[in-house]
């Protein structure tokens, strides 16, 4: 009787049944569709008052009121190209405040050194 001896044997699983007893997969689409109701028709949403609606990989407005979407977007457009550009602006206004406080730092440190070493050559003078 072997001490470490291999008792576990596990029984063997019986074969499986089938998923779904059900013949509906064996329908084709047209008539899955009138069996079970899987025409959804087109997504549809409601944001801020305005109706959308999505076709062709796109959001679009129901209402028809295009020219007044237009507007606000070209509006929005212009607004963010705006934003953009002083942005841009204050960028370069804060890269060059940076290398204005760079510099000074550099020439004062180098101005402290200088003064450090005169300080010792007066001292050896003395």
């Amino acid at each position: 009787m072997p001490l470490f001896g291999n008792s576990f044997s596990p029984k063997k699983t019986p074969p499986r049944k089938w998923a779904s007893l059900s013949n509906l997969h064996l329908l084709d689409r047209s008539t899955r569709e009138i069996e079970l109701g899987l025409e959804y028709g087109t997504p549809t949403m409601n944001l801020a008052g305005q109706s959308l609606k999505f076709e062709n990989g796109q959001w679009v407005s129901e209402s028809g009121s295009f020219l007044g979407d237009r507007r606000e977007l070209q509006r929005l457009r212009k607004r963010n190209q705006q934003l953009e550009e002083e942005n841009n602006l204050l960028r370069l206004k804060v890269d060059i405040l940076l290398d204005m406080l760079s510099e000074t730092t550099a020439e004062s440190h180098l101005m402290e050194k200088e003064l450090e070493e005169l300080k010792q050559h007066s001292r050896r003078k003395k």
